[in-house]
């Protein structure tokens, strides 16, 4: 038997069109959809705060407009996260979208997730697994919504109910992790299929026909529009990560490490369900646009669920200031100053200057002549960031320096989220599943539980590490690839190489060290480092290098999506062989 379970959402706000591109696009037993990520519950909270019936993604009931009936007339099930901090109100809104048009549609939702109300936070909820989705499944639901689950249970729950898996399974904890593992490979849609990836370049991602050219799975633009992905799923929880035939973007072992690496951390990836072992996930390719992911062990779940608190931080405010030609610094001096002595008594919390020097020298325009200087201030009254930092901005703008000028006039200042992450005891969460008749069915707690622990860092690959011969001073991304993400005011960087000589000189060469002196940011922050040999990747997590998280902008790359392509953009000693 296999579950073949399809991806048509990585975050909210993703594709429209891919409910029914993968709804008509060929062979599927699940579609899921992944909509929520740590900005989006503070942007429900918001929604839930104006409007009591809201709190879910309205993307995903319009696209449902036009995906129940496809889904009814194929026999596919849907699973979604989309019900956000509201899966009752959606599942409501679904039964009411199935009668008006006729599509014959049981839902089901999941609950449990939100935490009870804290002074100041918009919204509380814990990670739930896969086991309510199961039950709903189970009880003959064709649709499920829930709140906040992990993403990969929108994939262990499926597993669970088509494969009939139980607790009590002598190997019930490495299927498990199977089902985690192509599922944390699915969440994120298109960045397992070639989107965002690090060598892109190497799949038509360039030519000479530029971007009107010939599109399409084989044609020089194939990554112009990636195909989204799904996992053929077996009973003994191995899986094959593929894409429907005929679309764009390409799968392959590059891809799916490249997204095993994103937002995660050591060889122990816990969750609700399961721990599962990424230093044991082994990739195979298994044929074009096919990988094969076996391997995988598992372990007890920890005895406490992750929650993620999302509360209103205060309010802020920026200026962009244009430093145009000469005497950048001397420019950028000058209106600091003067801004800063404006500010006097009025000054914000928290004030932070940063510039950007994107000018070049004798530059054939003027915006690439230009250099900013960004303004951000933040405190926990509105007209502290309002009509104080405007007047302080604009009022030397005939008075400062030469060619002054700002990419926008500044606003009254406007709210910012903070993000951060707790832990309950799983037994205080009332993880709930609400079956298609209304019947509610409490999920059980694992009976097994194992605290969370680091694994030890494996002895270094030998033969030495460096190839004998000559070196080249060149960017690491000649030879490494690199993803890199955020959580709650965390980043993490996985690096990876395609050859076992790279490998040994990657593990001995990227060390926390090195790491640190390619990115100066992160010198003065906590760098862990994560060895896992089977990937031939590192994964380096960065402690507070995003401030209070995505929704506190606390950083020009406030999700850190970027981060990997500055570390592979810096320069170091690397063997000629390797180049």
């Amino acid at each position: 038997m296999i579950l073949r379970v399809g991806n048509a959402s990585g975050f909210y706000g993703d594709r429209f069109d891919a409910v029914r591109e993968m709804l008509t696009g060929g062979e599927l037993d699940v579609l899921t959809g992944d909509y929520l990520a740590e900005l989006t519950m503070l942007i429900l909270g918001r929604d839930l705060l104006k409007d009591p019936a809201a709190g879910y993604a309205k993307t995903f009931l319009r696209q449902m407009e036009e995906g129940l009936g496809l889904a009814h007339e194929r026999g596919v099930k849907i699973v979604a996260n989309a019900g956000g901090l509201n899966p009752a109100g959606l599942a409501d809104a679904l039964r009411a979208l199935a009668e008006r048009l006729g599509v014959p549609v049981r839902v089901a939702h999941v609950e449990g997730d939100r935490l009870p109300p804290r002074l100041g936070v918009l919204a509380a909820n814990a990670y739930l697994g896969g086991g309510g989705i199961a039950a709903c499944l189970a009880a003959g639901a064709d649709v499920v919504v829930t709140g906040r689950v992990t993403d990969a249970a929108l994939v262990t729950g499926p597993a669970q109910w088509f494969f009939g898996w139980r607790p009590d399974d002598p190997d019930w904890h490495d299927k498990m992790a199977g089902a985690v593992v192509a599922g944390h490979v699915l969440e994120c849609g298109t960045q397992a299929t070639g989107g965002n990836y690090a060598f892109f370049t190497e799949h038509g991602a360039d030519g000479p026909e530029g971007l009107g050219g010939p599109d399409g799975p084989d044609g020089p633009y194939r990554l112009r529009r990636p195909g989204f992905p799904l996992a053929e799923l077996h009973a003994d929880g191995t899986a094959v990560i593929t894409k429907h035939p005929g679309t764009g973007g390409f799968v392959d072992t590059g891809t799916v490490t490249a997204q095993l690496l994103y937002e995660t951390a050591g060889a122990r990836y816990a969750g609700p369900d399961v721990t599962a072992r990424l230093d044991t996930v082994r990739l195979t390719q298994d044929g074009p646009d096919r990988v094969r992911i076996d391997g995988v062990r598992g372990e007890a779940p920890p005895p406490t669920l992750k929650a993620g608190l999302c509360r209103l931080g205060g309010f802020r405010n920026e200026v962009v200031f244009v430093l145009t030609g000469l005497d950048i610094e001397a420019k950028a001096a000058l209106v600091r100053a003067q801004v800063e002595d404006a500010l006097g008594k009025s000054r914000p919390q928290q004030v932070s200057w940063e510039l950007v020097r994107t000018d070049r020298p004798d530059a054939p325009t003027e915006e690439t002549a230009s250099a900013l200087l960004r303004l951000v201030v933040r405190d926990q009254d509105r007209e502290a960031v309002g009509r104080a930092v405007t007047g302080a901005a604009i009022e030397p703008a005939l008075a400062s320096y030469p060619g002054f000028h700002v990419t926008a006039p500044p606003g009254r200042g406007a709210p910012y989220g903070v993000f951060e992450s707790a832990y309950v005891p799983a037994g205080e969460v009332a993880h709930t599943a609400v079956l298609p008749d209304g019947t509610r069915v409490p999920v059980p707690v694992p009976e097994r539980t194992r605290p969370l622990e680091p694994v030890p860092e494996p002895p270094l690959p030998e033969p030495p590490p460096v190839p004998a011969g000559p070196v080249r001073r060149a960017p690491l991304g000649r030879v490494a690839g690199a993803r890199s993400g955020d959580k709650g005011g965390d980043a993490n960087v996985g690096v990876w190489v395609r050859g076992e000589p790279a490998w040994r000189w990657l593990v001995h060469t990227l060390t926390v060290d090195r790491f640190r002196a390619l990115l100066p940011e992160t010198s003065e922050l906590p760098v862990e480092r994560h060895v896992l040999p089977r990937l031939r990747a590192l994964n380096f997590t960065v402690t507070g290098l995003l401030g209070e998280g995505v929704a506190s902008q606390a950083r020009f790359d406030p999700q850190a999506k970027a981060l990997g392509e500055w570390l592979r953009s810096r320069r170091l000693d690397i063997p000629e062989e390797l180049l």
